[in-house]
């Protein structure tokens, strides 16, 4: 088997990382954009860890903090000619996959003169700002992967960006971040890093290394799935502890460095739809979808299947999309038009061609008809 492996990002894990390291922020410039959110990096007390990180290296910065939820192609650019207007020499980026995406593609913009129409084509100079990655939910693992996923209005779906340029240089991991994190949010974020670990097991870029990291990724899910059921229904989540947050930020983060190697399947594809149309939340989508992909997957790869659901401790699909089902909770309604529009759009998706087991787009349709 012929694969190349490449992670360039520096991990640092623990609580305080970010102030304990401090000193590598000086090695990127003098002057720092922080990209976040509007709240949420302001609330857990990251931006203020990393403001005092900057302070101890007498290191100047400025906030952008405008970014949205499945952030735009436009709030993208604006934070490039923020950061241009500020002549900001590296960019922190705080918060989930929004914030970082977004700071991910900005950091492309601020030293490239790139048409809209050209953002997505892969064509790019080598000049990009460095990006430090600061996640706060445990779920896209963008702070080691190459890719920044945007929305893109013109397709009516999302569009990635995919370069190794904008890996990350430095990714700090303090799963004290994501301790007030509400359950329902913990527990899509936590399905978005599964769909990524058992996704890249089904591409055709799998490799021994990425499959490795994989199984550690859904051995680390699988453990904190009794206080994710505890937790349904409430409000505080107190259930799910300090200890089980810090393996979910493992459990994402190797979900990452998975499809950093080896990209996504037609799951993700489908998922963008019920995403820009149905507003559902980008990691509750994918697990919707998962396990009837897995289904069709087992029809002509059973050997893969089998390894999949070992890997979870489990014996059929059923015991997959129960289990996923349980953590999700009641789903949206989704009808046959919106199923056949879908579909014709997920038949069209760029990673349908990275499937080890590719749906036709009766296929799909028939995944998400089972799925709803």
């Amino acid at each position: 088997m012929s694969y190349k492996y490449h992670m360039p990002t520096k991990v640092f894990s623990g609580k305080n990382c970010i102030i304990n390291n401090s000193e590598l922020l000086a090695a990127f410039g003098r002057k720092a954009m922080i990209v976040s959110g509007r709240s949420s990096a302001k609330n857990n007390g990251s931006q203020d860890d990393v403001i005092k990180a900057l302070q101890k290296e007498n290191l100047s910065y400025v906030i952008f903090d405008k970014v949205m939820s499945n952030p735009t192609i436009a709030v993208s650019y604006e934070g490039a000619a923020f950061a241009k207007e500020h002549d900001v020499d590296f960019i922190i980026a705080i918060g989930g996959g929004s914030p970082l995406d977004a700071a991910k593609a900005m950091a492309l913009m601020v030293r490239q003169d790139i048409k809209q129409e050209n953002l997505f084509n892969g064509k790019y100079g080598s000049d990009v700002l460095p990006v430090i990655a600061i996640p706060t939910t445990a779920g896209t693992g963008s702070e080691v992967t190459q890719y920044a996923i945007l929305t893109n209005d013109a397709v009516e779906s999302k569009t990635s960006i995919a370069t190794e340029l904008i890996f990350p240089k430095i990714a700090f991991l303090d799963a004290t971040y994501t301790k007030e994190l509400p359950v329902e949010t913990t527990i899509n974020t936590s399905i978005d890093a599964l769909s990524h670990a058992v996704e890249g097991m089904m591409t055709v870029r799998s490799s021994v290394v990425s499959d490795a990291l994989a199984k550690e990724s859904i051995r680390l899910f699988v453990k904190c799935v009794p206080a994710m059921k505890a937790a349904l229904g409430k409000t505080t989540g107190s259930e799910v502890n300090q200890s089980i947050r810090e393996n979910l930020a493992r459990c994402s983060m190797l979900a990452g460095m998975v499809i950093a190697q080896t990209g996504t399947t037609i799951v993700h594809g489908m998922g963008y739809s019920l995403t820009y149309f149905k507003d559902i939340d980008h990691g509750r989508a994918n697990g919707l979808l998962l396990a009837e992909y897995l289904r069709l997957v087992e029809k002509e790869a059973p050997d893969l299947t089998g390894k999949i659901l070992a890997a979870m401790s489990l014996t059929t699909v059923d015991d997959f999309k129960t289990l996923l089902e349980t953590l999700l909770g009641e789903k949206e309604d989704i009808n046959k038009e919106e199923i056949r529009k879908f579909s014709g759009k997920a038949a069209k998706a760029p990673n349908i061609n990275n499937c080890r087991v590719r749906p036709t787009e009766e296929n799909i349709k028939d995944i998400y008809t089972a799925s709803f």
